[in-house]
């Protein structure tokens, strides 16, 4: 395991990020506690650090978990929760953006934790009614209580995120240096505008859902009209699986098999090797699969493979990407300069 700053930081973060959601069996699909610490542990002996939860997760149960996990060793895990969702649906202040509903969370989480600082606290999603003025102080508030380290910012519009940064610049409030999103070979919409964002802002990427909700890892079969997932537990059936995505899916176990190595380290290796400070977040509900994904650290995809991977899933950037680096409006805005001049300053 290597280590990177998480953005523009100087906090030094695991390359991969285990994602805690399925600790506890409260939404039915979880792990219990004797296998959500086999997780961890193996998690840990592999050399990460970087362990990320929310309040909403299992109901609270994740986060009591992941404190008694870390309890002995706090000073050295980097621990990571959120705010937002809703925590008591018939109330309108447990739920939101806003300084009420943050304070309490994180008052909440600290006792869950069972700890005294949390040391990246992630909004987790925008919810469009709380003005960015008030959240940024309210995070900064928090910062020099001493309460929360660094602050990130999840499933929001990269318009939002850049100005809630300025304006942090502007006014010496704390900035968010890291971005969590949805990023997979299946979802690279971000790739529009959130990530050359992050990349201009030196924000940390933690995306989740890297593995397509198992869709990658070659899990869902075409049936007739149907699309069926088989394991061990149970076997589901989904119609929701689009064509294009099996096909993304089968390109990846193409890959996974000549390597020898699983459909699931193929998919997470392509996130992380990315442009950016990408790291992937893991998840598992058994020892064996999060172990699994720790192989991606064994190897790289090379560039052919790379190449195969983004001709099967790439995605149009639409307007106004597409219009930009087209060369006729490359050749009127540039002449015949524009291969001359080195731009460091191209987060596309």
């Amino acid at each position: 395991m290597k280590y990177k700053l998480l953005g523009n930081s100087g906090l030094r973060v695991s390359e991969l990020c285990l994602g805690a959601m399925t600790f506890g069996e409260e939404f039915g699909w979880g792990a219990s506690k004797k296998e959500s610490k086999k997780i961890f542990d193996a998690f840990a002996e592999a050399g990460g650090n970087f362990i990320d939860t929310a309040n909403k997760y299992t109901l609270g149960t994740s986060e009591k978990y992941c404190g008694e996990f870390i309890y002995q060793q706090r000073e050295h895990f980097v621990l990571a929760t959120k705010y937002t969702l809703t925590m008591k649906e018939d109330d309108p202040n447990f739920c939101g953006n806003h300084r009420k509903n943050m304070i309490q969370s994180v008052e909440a989480s600290l006792k869950r934790l069972n700890t005294e600082y949390i040391d990246l606290l992630w909004l987790h999603a925008w919810d469009y009614m709380t003005p960015q003025e008030e959240i940024m102080r309210a995070l900064d508030d928090l910062v020099r209580m001493g309460k929360v380290f660094y602050i990130g910012i999840s499933d929001t519009p990269a318009w939002i995120v850049s100005r809630a940064n300025m304006l942090a610049e502007l006014r010496g409030w704390t900035p968010f240096v890291g971005l969590q999103i949805k990023y997979s070979l299946l979802e690279r919409t971000v790739e529009r505008e959130l990530l050359p964002m992050a990349r201009a802002l030196d924000l940390a990427v933690t995306p989740w859902g890297v593995i397509g909700g198992g869709v990658l890892t070659g899990k869902y079969k075409k049936s007739g009209n149907k699309i069926e997932a088989e394991d061990s537990e149970r076997v589901k059936t989904r119609e929701t699986v689009p064509d294009r995505d099996l096909e993304i899916a089968a390109k990846v176990q193409e890959i996974a098999k000549k390597r020898g190595v699983s459909a699931a380290q193929v998919a997470i290796n392509w996130a992380r090797q990315q442009k950016g400070v990408i790291i992937p977040i893991i998840g598992a509900r058994k020892e064996e699969q999060i172990k699994d994904n720790l192989k991606c650290l064994e190897f790289e995809l090379n560039q052919d493979e790379l190449d195969a991977l983004d001709r099967v899933s790439k995605v149009d950037l639409g307007f106004p990407h597409e219009f930009l680096h087209s060369e006729s409006i490359i050749k009127v805005l540039f002449g015949e300069t524009f291969d001359q001049t080195e731009n460091h300053r191209s987060f596309l």
